[in-house]
């Protein structure tokens, strides 16, 4: 047993004096109980973690050893369990899934549905999972409301910020919920979804995004009115059957025929007016994302099977389309460990390590289901000790129940991959151009049909998923590509395998954000190019124990770490043929700005980080790969504060045309920053007042605008600066009247004679 700050200094030692990576493992997958700490370093969670895997691999054929999968996991370096396996998997001290995501829905629209829809969410959160779902089942606003005295309903909005309010309000271990929001765009509130979070303080414990069809993106091309109806599963021709829709009024709700006993509604559109909504709201404030949902159903490694396992929603992240009520465990590969001689004119791609190591990561994924079916039995025998009447615990245990079938009957499984940025890096090949875009398609090939050879593979040994069915999988546009001709990777005889024993999972693959993994492996993050090379970082606590470096304008609290992207400094290292008793970290630190600029045009990501990449080949790059990712890929094209909403709208066009199943943007400043290369805490002393006189106050000024909380009360704070330095200062109480915007961070201070 162990403190804290035992864990802390043996951990930064483990992670060579990087205290981000260290306060991560003390705080995120340390096994902890009140206090105290059960595991020193990572290499002890590594030990738990193999000998768990280890003990339900002794239930099959050809069981790998506990020394095997050790090795695998030990130091981040080949394999990594994502998030919550990492944390719950042998976790005896708390009661948590090892899914990483989940997905409900199902619900009945009524406030019965409402409110079920939030126990859900919380219940799922307070378990670690992050949580998804579409409210397109909500009626919209100036629909009827059941019970007459209610009067037209609210609409979806409304509840959008109750279900981001339960999100802020669970936490688990220090961990807040996640929440993904969606809606159809056959939605008559779709337009007031689009808009919902430029309104100031709203839904701020959810990601949303909106679900597009191809006849929208259809009506959009042509110029024609689109037509959204309620319930959104009926065509505008059932609910307004002998309507003349030209001579519809724009933007005003209809009530259609009654289907089924039911009331309809629908509503006249411009498509171009939600598309500029959507593309000028993601210029703002990066949001809302967008879903390409005929995309996503058409391509779905599940399509075949039936209602139970047709998407609904995706989880917070956008990386795993899921139906009501399935999950998925998430696990990774570490790209740059696979290659040999890195930043040399000799570094190669270790392809068949590579292969090896993918078909054990899925040997390992799918004894995650069986341990995760396990945790969900242990939850439900926990519910059932509690001492409250049966009827409140029915609705917990229900909810586990539906998890645990869809658990049970697709075996789903997530396998992805980090530091794809790095590793181009290693190997010389440029992020972000038509070079490396192919040979990410490549990759992403083998590595695809690695993991279905494994699935195939597991299915003769263990048995299929359940509900598979050679014909049923014909209806996948996923499925028919991985094993058709046109795949370069697959053979005659996986193919006669497949046929024969089916596939041991009914999803295999994602390409996720590995924000914590990627802290601890100290690579670039997934799928995405490297942010930066050098930068400061910045982790929400909600710790009491920890420092505080500042708190944001809705008083979440928040550290800064400053980081040097360890690849980098192992390649100046390899550059300049340091020794092994040399400390390259040492002599960049006494680097100035303008030689760590010029240092990084000589290296291999110079043109290749976040904000330097060609969007639209990025885009495009998110296309190839989607080809070979069943479920769906997390990818934020990171652009500069300047760009235009054209160059965004570009962007969303173009990953439309070339295949992607999401896209989200984000323009620098347009919301806060995890990542940053200037310090918050360095740019407030530098802001700070220096003299203790001025010149004569000119007309204008320019300003910067806060916002902040002093005593439960909310304020605007405008600073008017002469010659970029403070001069004057207002407090402003944040009133209707006076209500900025906070995606307002500059203005301009006239004076005005009254």
């Amino acid at each position: 047993m162990y403190s804290r700050e035992q864990v802390y200094t043996a951990s930064l030692d483990y992670f060579n004096g990087d205290e981000l990576a260290a306060t991560v493992f003390t705080d995120k997958y340390c096994l902890k109980k009140e206090g105290v700490y059960y595991e020193l370093t990572p290499t002890d969670m590594h030990r738990r973690l193999a000998k768990e895997f280890a003990r339900i691999e002794t239930k099959y054929p050809n069981p790998m050893s506990e020394e095997e999968i050790f090795e695998l996991l030990d130091r981040f370096k080949w394999i990594i369990p994502q998030g919550s396996p990492m944390a719950a998997i042998g976790n005896k001290y708390a009661m948590s899934s090892s899914s990483n995501c989940f997905v409900i829905g199902d619900h009945v629209d009524s406030y019965g549905g409402i409110m079920r829809a939030d126990e859900e969410q919380a219940q799922l959160m307070k378990m670690r999972g992050g949580v998804g779902q579409d409210i397109s089942w909500i009626r919209p606003s100036g629909a009827i409301a059941s019970a007459t005295p209610l009067g037209p309903n609210a609409g979806t909005t409304l509840y959008m910020d109750r279900y981001s309010n339960t999100t802020r309000e669970v936490q688990q271990d220090g961990r807040r919920g996640a929440l993904m929001l969606s809606i159809g765009i056959d939605h008559p509130d779709a337009e007031k979804f689009i808009d919902k979070k430029m309104t100031q303080g709203s839904v701020t414990g959810a990601n949303v995004s909106v679900r597009v069809s191809d006849m929208f993106m259809e009506a959009l091309k042509e110029e024609k009115p689109f037509y959204q109806t309620f319930p959104v599963k009926y065509t505008i021709e059932t609910v307004a059957n002998n309507v003349d829709l030209e001579s519809l009024e724009e933007d005003k709700l209809y009530e259609g025929l009654k289907v089924d006993g039911h009331r309809t509604y629908y509503k006249k559109v411009s498509p171009r007016k939600l598309w500029d909504k959507i593309i000028h709201n993601a210029w703002k404030s990066a949001e809302p994302g967008v879903l390409f949902w005929d995309r996503i159903t058409i391509e779905s490694p599940g399509a075949g099977y039936g209602i139970k396992m047709r998407e609904v929603s995706t989880n917070p992240c956008g990386e795993i389309p899921l139906p009501p009520y399935d999950s998925c465990r998430l696990l990774v590969v570490n790209l740059l460990s696979f290659v040999v001689d890195a930043y040399t004119k000799g570094a190669s791609l270790d392809d068949k390590r590579l292969v090896n190591a993918i078909q054990k990561a899925m040997r390992l994924m799918d004894d995650v289901v069986d341990l995760e079916i396990e945790k969900i039995d242990a939850i439900i025998a926990k519910v059932k000790e509690k001492p409250f009447p049966e009827t409140f615990q029915r609705n917990e245990i229900e909810l586990w129940e539906k998890i645990r079938w869809t658990a049970e009957n697709g075996r789903r499984v997530g396998l992805g991959i980090t530091a794809e940025g790095d590793m181009m890096a290693a190997l010389g090949i440029t992020y972000g151009t038509e070079e490396g875009t192919k040979f990410a398609e490549t990759l992403h090939n083998l590595i695809a049909t690695s993991a279905y050879k494994a699935s195939v593979t597991l299915a003769a040994e263990r048995g299929a998923f359940p509900m598979w069915d050679y014909e049923k999988d014909q209806e996948s546009g996923f499925i028919q590509r991985m094993f058709s001709e046109e795949n370069p990777f697959m053979y005659e005889k996986l193919r006669e395998n497949w046929k024969t024993y089916g596939r041991r999972n009914i999803g295999c693959l994602t390409i996720a954000p590995t924000g914590s993994v990627s802290i601890m492996t100290q690579t670039s993050s997934g799928i995405e190019p490297v942010f930066a090379l050098w930068y400061f970082r910045k982790k929400k606590t909600v710790s009491e124990d920890e420092r505080v470096d500042f708190v944001d304008e809705v008083g979440d609290k928040w550290i800064e770490f400053p980081v040097f992207h360890k690849p980098f400094i192992q390649w100046f290292a390899t550059s300049r043929n340091y020794t092994t008793d040399q400390d390259p970290l040492a002599d960049l630190m006494e680097f100035s700005k303008d030689e760590l600029e010029a240092l990084a045009m000589l290296s291999p990501w110079y043109k290749a980080t976040s904000l330097d990449v060609d969007y639209v080949e990025k885009v495009r790059m998110q296309g190839a790969v989607q080809k070979w990712v069943d479920h769906s890929i997390s990818v934020t094209i990171n652009m500069p504060e300047d760009v235009t909403e054209e160059i965004i709208a570009q962007c969303y066009i173009t990953a439309h045309e070339v295949g992607c199943k999401g896209m989200t943007v984000y323009r620098n400043n347009s919301r806060g920053n995890v990542l940053s290369q200037e310090s918050v805490k360095e740019k407030a002393v530098e802001e700070s007042f220096d003299y203790l006189s001025a010149h004569k106050r000119p007309k204008h000024l320019k300003c910067d605008i806060f916002f902040k909380s002093a005593s439960k009360n909310a304020f605007i704070i405008i600073v008017g600066k002469l010659d970029g330095k403070p001069y004057e200062a207002f407090a402003i109480p944040e009133m209707e009247a006076t209500k900025i915007s906070r995606t307002h961070k500059y203005g301009e201070i006239h004076k005005v004679k009254r």
